[in-house]
């Protein structure tokens, strides 16, 4: 039997593609997003109450993998890129039915004529994921203190000390007259090293660049350090 599912609503976020974008939520917990509710559910009354709490889960379709076909094992990053689990025990976007679930915490509720709108912290999505849904974030039964994590059990630390070459520091500067938090996306999505994961440990001489925002940055890795060496705007 099939289902059929609408999307309610769609996110704005920095991360324009896969590339840079944080592997869980809360990773990048300065990063701030908007989601803009579609006209048919931008209704004030479906978002009464919400304001009472601090988090939502978000519930949405890895869009860029809709009727890609799926695989029953899959290799997470955390575990190097290069073992094997079952689908159902990652979070991976291959799946049987491409559906995220992601915790951000509500910063604001907008309503201005007809248009309804949530500002929110810390999503891990890509510019213009749909939204299937929306759930407040309950501490008492979402919250599990003595849960296990297998491989995931704890959350992965920044392990790169994100520095800018001269260049990069005064395109920093000219930017953020219009990106004010532009030096802080880059530092929080670039300090979790979005290499894949084999890379990490290895010497690497190759230059990545990231689409964060509307700036494509350019960067490289040498040992424990990340060197942004320009910022360029994309038009």
């Amino acid at each position: 039997m099939n289902y059929a599912l609408e999307p309610i609503a769609i996110i704005h976020t920095p991360f324009k593609e896969k590339f840079a974008t944080p592997r869980q939520p809360g990773l990048a917990p300065s990063i701030r997003a908007r989601i803009d509710f579609a006209p048919d559910f931008a209704t004030p009354e479906a978002v009464r109450g919400l304001e009472g709490f601090s988090h939502l889960w978000l519930i949405f379709l890895f869009h860029q993998n809709w009727q890609k076909e799926w695989k029953p094992t899959v290799r997470p990053p955390r575990l190097g890129g290069n073992q094997r689990v079952g689908v159902y025990a990652s979070r991976s976007p291959f799946r049987p039915n491409p559906i995220g679930l992601s915790a951000v915490k509500l910063l604001s509720i907008n309503i201005d004529k007809g248009a309804v709108s949530l500002e929110v912290l810390g999503a891990d999505l890509i510019d213009g994921t749909p939204i299937l849904d929306i759930k407040p974030y309950i501490p008492y039964g979402d919250s599990v203190p003595d849960a296990t994590g297998g491989f995931a059990e704890e959350a992965p630390k920044p392990n790169l000390l994100v520095e800018f070459t001269a260049i990069a520091q005064k395109q920093i500067i000219l930017y953020q007259k219009v990106s004010p938090e532009l030096e802080t996306l880059v530092r929080e999505a670039l300090s979790l090293d979005p290499r894949p994961a084999y890379r990490g440990n290895k010497k690497d001489l190759q230059e990545y660049g990231a689409l964060l925002d509307c700036y494509n940055i350019r960067w490289k890795v040498e040992e424990d350090r990340l060197i942004v060496l320009e910022i360029l705007a994309v038009e």
